[in-house]
């Protein structure tokens, strides 16, 4: 870590002259790190809403199939066909929140090892933009998910505009695109794996409006 990406994360006060003290009261500068924990924690403790958000509509999947054999075995494809519907439904709710949990899991991860101003403006960028896609996709799903979530963006917006403005880093946009495309993909892909492999398939005959609602997704 150079000193000066020390001083200005750390915002290690020094003795200064009379008006140096007057001046950094007044306006003090703003210290990178503390910033950068304060997202964290709320980007932490929106993870932890969509691991519950994840686990209800796991309980409800779980409901819902029973009913759905229930139905099958009992012959009564009307319900069973209305059932699975719902399934359909509380799938697609599901893989959203899981991916929406992988991206922000890769956010996490990210903020965590920022160590140099370059690295600041070039992880923040993506990260931004992989919090409003987010943001964008929970909208109607997670309540006050997607105002938190765009509270949290706005901070680091602010954090990489101080960093630009104090170091001369600039961004790469097209950069910032393929990373955080990247990110969303490689979520999109692990989210599809884990449901896949985590929830059991339908009766045979009844997976039209589960595969349809899929196809939707």
């Amino acid at each position: 870590m150079s000193e000066n990406f020390a001083k200005k994360w750390e915002s290690k006060r020094k003795e200064g002259s009379f008006v140096d003290s007057i001046r950094s009261t007044v306006i003090p500068p703003p210290p990178l790190k503390p910033r950068m924990d304060y997202a964290l924690k709320r980007l932490d403790l929106q993870i932890n809403r969509l691991d519950q958000a994840a686990e209800r509509f796991k309980q409800k999947d779980t409901s819902l199939f029973k009913k759905i054999v229930d139905a099958y075995e009992k012959h009564d494809t009307a319900h069973a066909n209305i059932y699975a519907s719902e399934l359909a439904e509380i799938r697609k709710m599901e893989k959203l929140v899981m991916n929406a949990k992988l991206a922000l899991d890769q956010v996490q991860l990210r903020l965590r090892t920022v160590t140099e101003f370059g690295d600041i403006v070039s992880t923040l960028g993506p990260v931004i933009s992989v919090l409003r896609s987010v943001n964008t996709g929970l909208v109607g799903v997670i309540p006050n998910a997607e105002n938190e979530l765009g509270e949290i963006g706005n901070m680091l917006s602010g954090l990489m505009f101080d960093v630009g403005q104090s170091s001369g880093f600039s961004l790469n946009f097209n950069s910032v695109n393929e990373d955080a495309t990247k990110i969303l993909k490689e979520a999109a892909t692990i989210a599809e794996q884990k449901i896949s492999s985590n929830l059991p398939d339908l009766p045979f005959g009844l997976s039209t409006n589960l595969e349809k609602g899929k196809s939707t997704n």
